[in-house]
């Protein structure tokens, strides 16, 4: 007779294998036939609302691992609110003017720019941009992200740049915005000026000199035989230096070395001696950096004066505490010179070549002319010293080629006049990690005005006009009409017509008595795109609102789009655009480096979603800790690939064993269940206080290690390996087996959708196996509230206890087996010769405790009984031997009553029982 057909075995079609790569796909499919987006916020509608704001990633090229793990992340945000009691739209987004796709089209297109009209030329690179926007869309939907992906916000529609036009307006209209002759971050590869957050640091390798300035008129503090010695690592500014600057409170000292006499700071004396190399000097004289004030130098090459002037910016960390200043050529110097009312000099061009400003050194690239004026200076004797250093210097961060500070006219928003708002709005935003408070407060405070123009073509026009006299028209009129332009025609009508034909018909202006004007051709910095999206898309869009109540970027963003759309929206509004700031480091390689193409260590997101599924993807994103720099290889993959196994063979056992289990039906009330059933219920409980407060906290390792421990620990390794046992071989009806499946069924549909954030396609997929379920989706569900059992405590404790006898018990068995003398657990009878403690505790236990250890036989013995040859465990000494009795062919279990039914020989009398009532029926 084959028993193994009377046997309960589990019965599922949620098959063992995931087969992501190719089950993911057609699950997405299915999302998009039903609009599964639609559908959430359709039954989430008058809910409170929770508004993740998407920060837009540039529209050029595949998405990389960055862009996964921040669109994931949002996802299980977005996910879990949906789930958790929230109204949660998620509107995707993508930033697409800037000089990357100038640069795309140029070089790798082969377009002909300069056969083309400036219009033309932006209908190609819009192009391109909706080209870019669609393979990344592709790509991040592979990615299992739920999004309003028909309907997303792009900063080139006209809609957005009409907003953007206003955001302007309303700064200029508060006084914000000025245009001025300054030194800006200048990038001679891109030919523009650039923004703090368009500069990285990289180390070059520059020229490292000593200049010596020759006192023209002393003003009586000086004897006018002395000469300043200024350090400097950039020699092609010093056709444009125009003075010297000293601290005031600093001590000078006037140094004899031999014939010449020079002034350094006291404190670099000794430094700057062994530099130079000055083996015999003396102090002559000492005094205050203000002594010096208005003292009167001659330039070493040019013979013209260089002004002494006061500045708190000098320092003694390095130089001579005499500092050369070229007020055309860095902030610093600018400020000071200004106060001194030198004008502002800058003899190089946009290219970065020297101009006829600069006699001599004209038609040179400004790093050619360092050699050159080097030369020079050691010709008029002023060079003191030459070598050459290493240092962090600032690069554009798309042509990756270093840039120069050069003063040009340019667009700026006055930070410094709303800069106390900024920080008082800084104070009053959660950061997640908290120091991302400190960092942006000290950026804020430290900061600059802000550049916002550009001298390119792809962009957002600056909506300046101009009067025949040159005087800027910026006027509510003006911007309300232009913005109106933009979001009828697009902003490249700004283009397409004159400045006239742009204006409001029958616009006049004093400036202009013959009615001609003229506009500005320079483009907003692309952070002011991205920075305006707070009211571009926030309150342009019926379905979201402002302030947002997250902003989630990586760590970069502090000086990017975390800045720039706090800057505008504190202009305009007075308040930051979020309630919340939550950032992610960078992915690097498994040796800890930044991952790069030139490095050859970067893993393809879409390629790992081919190849072992999205799920493996987001599973390791919830894995990491995300706050920080985190790597990733194939290794890591395929671990997390072992938990993803784990957890769904746990969801095919659970529902595997519920075949023929109808909650409506079967279900046993709670207060009726075993004491082991409720105390899984109780872990199970914990489980879901634990993982919903990690999700709530954006701690999603937290919610990954949790339910990884509950289906290895609590369950694989306790409650499913005993409970097969009980759901395979009791009858179908039995009070113990449909006290397990209860279990079962809360445990599968809590983990089902505590786990639906993360992993949405397993979970819909099984979903769709789930006959006593009626939502078409796990999504349209909200997160388990768990069950309540009455006296939880004092269970969990009781059975907190018997896990630890239990452990004993199991070592005890590991070593019999080790020892040959028994197989399989189920071969063994053990003693234990326990303390009173645990035999009191497993007399209270009410289940079969030889079942809950897996084994044939328990006997419990008082401890003083024990052979002291027996090991010794916390329990108590424990016993294994081989247990006495016969096999039950139906459950495995060595029993002495096997054959006590003779029509059954081969069975256990309890095994027989079962069977022949399988029979009756």
């Amino acid at each position: 007779m084959n028993y193994k057909d009377t046997l309960l075995m589990p019965k599922t079609e949620f098959p063992m294998r995931g087969n992501l790569p190719n089950k993911e796909p057609e699950i997405q499919e299915e999302w998009a036939e039903k609009d599964i987006y639609q559908m959430v916020l359709e039954r989430t509608k008058g809910r409170p609302t929770f508004i993740l704001h998407d920060g837009p990633p540039y529209a050029n090229g595949d998405i990389h691992m960055g862009h996964a793990l921040n669109k994931i992340l949002k996802d299980f945000i977005v996910r879990f609110k949906s789930m958790n009691g929230f109204h949660a739209p998620y509107v995707p987004g993508w930033d697409t003017h800037g000089l990357p796709i100038e640069t795309a089209l140029t070089k790798n297109k082969k377009v002909k720019r300069k056969e083309m009209s400036t219009a033309e030329f932006r209908k190609l690179c819009e192009e391109y941009a909706w080209k870019q926007i669609e393979g990344q869309r592709n790509q991040f939907k592979r990615l299992g992200v739920r999004a309003d992906w028909d309907n997303p916000y792009v900063t080139l529609k006209p809609e957005y740049e009409a907003q953007q036009i206003l955001v302007f307006g309303e700064m200029a209209k508060r006084g914000y915005i000025y245009k001025g002759l300054k030194p800006v971050n200048w990038s001679p590869s891109s030919e523009s000026a650039l923004a703090e957050a368009e500069i990285e640091y990289k180390d070059k390798r520059s020229p490292s000199i000593y200049v010596s300035f020759k006192v023209k008129d002393g003003k009586g503090v000086l004897e006018n035989d002395e000469q300043f010695i200024i350090w400097t690592t950039t020699p092609w500014t010093l056709p444009a230096n125009l003075g010297i600057c000293v601290h005031p409170n600093l001590e000078y000292s006037v140094l004899q070395v031999g014939a010449e006499r020079y002034v350094v700071a006291s404190e670099l004396v000794e430094q700057v001696a062994k530099t130079l190399g000055f083996e015999e000097y003396e102090v002559v004289k000492t005094l205050k950096g203000k002594e010096l004030d208005n003292v009167v130098a001659e330039h070493p090459i040019y013979g013209r004066d260089s002004l002494v002037m006061l500045g708190d910016h000098v320092t003694t960390d390095a130089g001579t505490g005499c500092v050369h200043t070229a007020p055309g050529h860095g902030e610093d110097d600018f400020i000071v010179s200004m106060k001194y009312g030198l004008d502002v000099l800058c003899p190089v061009d946009e290219k970065g070549v020297m101009t006829e400003e600069a006699p001599g050194f004209e038609g040179l690239f400004y790093e050619d002319a360092n050699k050159a004026i080097t030369e020079q200076l050691e010709a008029k004797g002023a060079l003191k010293k030459l070598d050459f250093i290493t240092h962090s210097y600032p690069h554009d961060w798309r042509t990756k080629k270093p840039t120069i500070y050069r003063a040009t006219a340019q667009w700026f928003a006055s930070i410094k006049d709303f800069r106390e708002a900024l920080l008082d709005n800084i104070k009053e935003t959660k950061w997640v990690p908290a120091w991302g408070e400190t960092r942006l407060f000290n950026m804020v405070r430290d900061r600059g005005d802000w550049c916002i123009s550009r001298q390119r073509v792809w962009g957002v026009p600056i909506p300046v006009f101009y009067a025949e006299n040159g005087e800027p028209i910026i006027t509510d009129e003006t911007i309300q009409h232009v913005s109106q332009l933009f979001r009828e025609h697009g902003s490249n009508i700004w283009f397409e017509k004159e400045a006239k034909e742009l204006l409001p018909e029958g616009f006049t202006h004093p400036g202009s008595p013959n009615g001609e004007f003229t506009k500005e051709q320079d483009i907003m910095d692309v952070w002011f795109d991205s920075g305006s999206s707070h009211q571009a898309v926030l309150e342009e869009r019926d379905d979201l609102v402002r302030p947002a109540d997250l902003y989630l970027e990586g760590s970069d963003q502090y000086r990017g789009w975390f800045n720039s759309s706090l800057s505008t929206a504190v202009a305009v509004t007075g308040k930051a655009p979020y309630k919340g700031v939550l950032s992610h480091g960078f992915t690097l390689d498994k040796e800890g480096r930044k991952m790069s193409k030139s490095l050859g260590n970067t893993i393809d997101p879409t390629k790992v979603a081919k190849q072992l599924g999205a799920e493996i993807l987001r599973l390791w994103v919830s894995s990491v800790n995300y706050q920080a720099d985190h790597p990733v290889s194939d290794d890591i993959l395929k671990q997390v690939a072992e938990v993803y196994r784990k957890i769904r063979n746990t969801f095919r056992f659970l529902h595997g064993n519920l075949f023929d289990f109808d909650p409506a039906v079967n279900a046993v009330p709670v207060e009726e269940l075993r004491e082991v059933d409720q105390y899984i219920l109780i872990k199970l409980n914990k489980l879901i206080e634990k993982v919903k407060k990690a999700y709530d906290d954006y701690e999603f390792a937290v919610v990954y290690h949790a339910i990884h421990n509950f289906c290895t620990i609590e369950l694989s390794s306790f409650y499913l390996d005993f409970a097969k046992d009980v759901v395979y071989i009791e009858h179908a009806d039995h009070p113990d087996r449909r006290s397990m499946q209860t279990v079962f069924y809360e445990t599968l549909m809590a983990l089902v959708k505590l786990t639906a954030p993360i992993l949405p396609h397993t979970a819909d997929e099984l979903w769709s196996h789930l006959s006593f379920v009626e939502e078409p989706s796990v999504q349209l569900t909200d997160m388990p509230e768990g069950v309540t059992v009455s006296q939880a405590d004092a269970t969990e404790a009781k059975f907190d206890r018997f896990m630890e006898v239990r452990d004993d018990v199991l070592k005890a068995l590991e070593i019999a087996r080790n020892e040959k003398v028994i197989g399989r657990s189920l071969e063994a009878s053990v003693t234990l010769y326990a303390t009173e403690e645990v035999k009191n505790l497993l007399a209270s236990i009410k289940e079969d405790v030889k079942q809950l250890f897996i084994i044939s036989e328990l006997t419990v013995e008082d401890a003083q009984n024990a052979d002291t040859s027996a090991p010794e465990y916390t329990s108590g000494r424990i016993v294994v031997q081989k247990a006495e009795g016969e096999l039950c062919e139906r459950s495995r279990i060595i029993s002495k009553d096997v054959g006590a039914n003779p029509k059954y020989p081969t069975l256990s009398l309890k095994n027989a029982e079962i069977v022949e009532k399988y029979y009756q029926n």
